[in-house]
C-alpha cells in the first residue's frame, strides 16, 4: 500500500503531460490545417514560407514589442553588434555617385595588410562591375561580407594611378568596436562614449580605463547617449568595474526563470574616484542596468534625460532553418527593486513614446515629466529618491539643444550632403592636409571652415542639388552647427571616430554639463 500514493501522483502526472501535449498538439496541427488549406485551395498561388513567416511575426508582436524574429539570410548582421565582429575584408566604405569609396580601412585588417588606402575606389568585386549599377549597402555587403578565410577579388582605382589595381583579399574576422571614443577632457577627467554592450565591451573599456589611468584621471564620465543597449552579461561586467564587495548589480525573474542575482566579483579599475554615466531617451536596455546601478548604489550620478525605459530580457532562439527568435523570458530589476520599463499595452503609443515626450515638453523641462508617488524608491545608500516605471530619471537634468538648429541645416543633414562634402574634400586634399596637420591635436587647434572653405562646401551643394538655395538668414543660426559638423567629418576622414567625437563632443550639452558638475565641485 505504501506504493499507492507514488502510483497515483505517477498517473496523474502522465495525465496532465498527456493533456498538455495534447493541447500543444492541437494548436500545432491546427495551424499545419491552415497553412494546407490555403496552399492547397487559395485562389492565387502562395508563398508558403512567407506566410509561416509572417504568422511568427504577429504571434510575437502579441506577446510584447521586444520578442522578434529574424530571418536566416538577416541573422548574421543583426548579431554583428552583439558578437563584437563580422567577417569581411576591413574597410569603412561610403557609396558616393554610385561608386564604393574605401573611407579608412580597419587597423590589422585584410585590406590594410594588403595596401588597400582611404580614397581607393573599388570597382569591380569578383570580375563583376559594381559601379554606376545602382550600388546599395546590403550589396556591398553581400559581395564583400562571406566565409571565415574565402578570398574575393576586387580592382581599385586609386588616385595618380595609370591602371586599376587588383587586390586578393582573403576575409577574416574584423571587429566591431562597441567604444566609439576615449580621451582626457583636461588633466584629470576621463571621457568613455560607449555605442553598444557587445561581447568586446567589458575587454575595450578596460583597455580604454586603464589608458586614462596612465593619463592620470581622477574623474570619469561614462557615455551612454544613443546606447540602445545589449548584452546583459556585458553590462553586467562593465558595472563589477565601478562597484565593489559583491554588490547587486541587476536581478531578473520571469514564469519560467527563477530570480537570478548578479553581484559585483573582482576587483574594478575604477571603484573610486568620481563618476557620471551620460543618458539621453535613446539609453535602452543594457545602457539603464549599468545607469540604475551606479545610481541605486550611490557610486555616481547621472546626467542628461530620462532614459527609454526598456526593462525586459530576451534570449535568442535559433529555430531549425537558421532562423531565430528573440524572446523575452523575464523582466529585470535594478538593486533597490526598480522596474524600469514603460507600460506596452498600448504598442501603438509604445512606438511614438519618445515622440510624444517632446510634443509634451520633456526634452526641455524636467518638471514636465510626471511620476506617480508608487513608482518611487530610495538609493541604497544615501537614501535619495529615485524612479521607476519608465526609463532611469537622472540626477541633473539637462534640455535638449535646440539653439542652432534650421530647416537649412536640417535639409544638409538629410540630403547627406556635410558627409559626402567632407570625403570628397578629404579625399582631393589628403596629401596637404596632412602635411601641414600632421597630427590630430595640431588638427583641432588650428583647422578652421574659413570663407574658401565654406564657399567651395556650398558650390558642391549647388552643384549637387540646384533646388537647395543657401538661405542666409538660416544659415548664419546654424553657421557653428554646421562648421563645427564638417570640421568632425574631416577628423573622422582623416584620423578616426575617436578624433570626430572630439571635436563634435564640443556641443555636447549633456558633456558641457558633466564636466561642469565635476569643476564647480557641485559632485558632492
Amino acid at each position: 500500500m505504501k506504493y499507492f500514493p507514488v502510483l497515483i501522483l505517477l498517473i496523474l502526472s502522465t495525465s496532465l503531460s498527456a493533456q498538455s501535449d495534447g493541447k500543444d498538439l492541437s494548436t500545432s496541427y491546427k495551424f499545419k490545417e491552415v497553412i494546407d488549406k490555403v496552399s492547397r485551395y487559395y485562389v492565387d498561388p502562395t508563398d508558403d514560407e512567407g506566410l509561416t513567416e509572417t504568422a511568427i511575426i504577429a504571434l510575437l508582436e502579441e506577446l510584447d514589442p521586444h520578442s522578434t524574429y529574424i530571418p536566416a539570410d538577416e541573422l548574421q548582421a543583426a548579431q554583428t553588434s552583439i558578437n563584437g565582429s563580422f567577417v569581411g575584408v576591413g574597410i569603412r566604405f561610403q557609396i558616393m555617385k554610385d561608386t564604393l569609396n574605401v573611407v579608412a580601412t580597419i587597423a590589422g585588417g585584410p585590406a590594410e595588410k594588403l595596401g588597400v588606402l582611404p580614397g581607393d575606389k573599388i570597382v569591380v568585386v569578383d570580375d563583376e562591375n559594381i559601379a554606376g549599377v545602382g550600388l546599395r549597402n546590403s550589396d556591398v555587403r553581400e559581395k564583400l561580407m562571406g566565409e571565415l578565410g574565402s578570398k574575393v577579388k576586387v580592382e581599385i582605382q586609386r588616385r595618380n594611378a595609370d591602371k586599376n589595381l587588383v587586390f586578393n583579399i582573403t576575409r577574416d574576422k574584423i571587429p566591431v568596436f562597441s567604444v566609439d571614443s576615449y580621451y582626457m577632457v583636461d588633466d584629470e577627467i576621463g571621457y568613455i562614449k560607449l555605442n553598444s554592450f557587445s561581447r568586446r565591451s567589458h575587454e575595450e573599456v578596460r583597455m580604454a580605463l586603464g589608458d586614462l589611468k596612465n593619463q592620470g584621471m581622477k574623474s570619469l564620465i561614462f557615455d551612454l547617449q544613443g546606447n540602445g543597449g545589449g548584452l546583459l552579461g556585458a553590462a553586467h561586467r562593465l558595472a563589477d568595474e565601478f562597484l565593489s564587495n559583491e554588490k547587486l548589480i541587476v536581478y531578473s525573474e520571469g514564469r519560467a526563470q527563477p530570480r537570478n542575482n548578479l553581484r559585483s566579483e573582482f576587483k574594478g579599475l575604477f571603484e573610486k574616484g568620481k563618476l557620471i554615466v551620460l543618458t539621453d531617451e535613446y539609453s535602452a536596455s543594457a545602457s539603464e542596468i549599468l545607469s540604475g546601478a551606479i545610481q541605486d548604489w550611490d557610486r555616481g550620478l547621472v546626467v542628461g534625460r530620462r532614459t527609454f525605459g526598456k526593462g525586459l530580457v530576451q534570449r535568442p532562439m535559433g529555430l531549425s532553418d537558421g532562423s531565430e527568435i528573440r524572446l523575452t523570458i523575464a523582466r529585470y530589476y535594478t538593486p533597490s527593486g526598480r522596474f524600469i520599463q514603460k507600460p506596452y499595452d498600448d504598442v501603438d503609443a509604445y512606438r511614438k513614446d519618445i515622440s510624444q515626450r517632446y510634443l509634451n515638453g520633456e526634452f526641455v523641462h524636467s518638471d514636465s515629466i510626471k511620476m506617480p508617488d508608487s513608482l518611487k524608491f530610495k538609493t541604497l545608500i544615501t537614501n535619495r529618491t529615485v524612479f521607476g516605471g519608465g526609463g532611469i530619471m537622472p540626477d541633473f537634468f539637462v534640455p535638449l539643444d535646440t539653439i542652432g538648429n534650421s530647416d537649412y541645416y536640417s535639409d544638409l543633414l538629410r540630403g547627406g550632403f556635410l558627409n559626402t562634402f567632407s570625403y570628397a574634400y578629404t579625399d582631393k586634399n589628403r596629401k596637404d592636409l596632412l602635411k601641414k596637420y600632421p597630427n590630430f591635436k595640431k588638427f583641432k587647434a588650428e583647422f578652421s571652415c574659413d570663407e574658401g572653405f565654406m564657399n567651395e562646401f556650398f558650390g558642391y551643394v549647388q552643384n549637387e542639388d540646384e533646388t537647395l538655395e543657401k538661405n542666409e538668414e538660416e544659415y548664419a543660426v546654424s553657421e557653428t552647427a554646421i562648421k563645427l559638423r564638417l570640421k568632425a567629418y574631416l577628423a573622422r576622414n582623416l584620423w578616426n571616430t575617436n578624433e570626430f567625437y572630439q571635436v563634435y563632443n564640443a556641443t555636447n550639452e549633456i558633456l558641457n554639463r558633466a564636466i561642469e558638475i565635476i569643476q564647480n565641485k557641485e559632485y558632492e
